[in-house]
Order: C-alpha cells, then structure tokens, then sequence
C-alpha cells in the first residue's frame, strides 16, 4: 500500500508532503486499517476549513481524499501524524 501526504496552510503557510510504501512493513496490516478508516467518510474535494488551519490531501493507492481543520476525523489525524513522521 502507498500512502501520501501533503498539508497546505496554517499559518506560516508551509507545505509538507510525505509517503509511506507499506509492502515488506511488519506492521502493514495495521497501516491497512488505519488507511481504511481515514478514507471513510471523506470528500473528494477540497472541504473548507479555519483561518490559518491545515489542510490536508490524502492519496491512498491513488485514490486522494482532502479535509481540513477542524474537521479532521481521528482516524485521519493518526494517520497524517504517522506518515509526516515516518515518510520520506
């Protein structure tokens, strides 16, 4: 599974952007999980979010979703989390 990340906004306004690819990962079933989660339910478009809040696009496999500040579901905060902070 290939997993994107890329957070726009805030309010600095620098973007990040990061990828996980969890094929020979010992804990690919829980990215799986995880991934499936945070693609259900959400917009396949840009949703609108706060001043100065982050927006976020995730790619999944090649299927891309956004959400926004505040509107950012848990599963999906988890997930943005650990790929800005494992990914390259």
């Amino acid at each position: 599974m290939h997993i994107e990340v890329r957070r726009t906004g805030g309010f600095a306004g620098i973007e990040r952007h990061a990828e996980v690819d969890t094929t020979d990962r010992p804990d690919a079933q829980h990215w799986q999980t995880l991934a499936e989660q945070a693609l259900t339910p959400a917009s396949p478009t840009p949703s609108r979010g706060v001043p100065d809040g982050f927006h976020y696009e995730i790619t999944v496999d090649g299927k891309t979703i956004h959400t926004a500040d505040p509107h950012v579901t848990e599963p999906q905060r988890e997930l943005i989390s650990r790929v800005l902070k494992e990914g390259a």
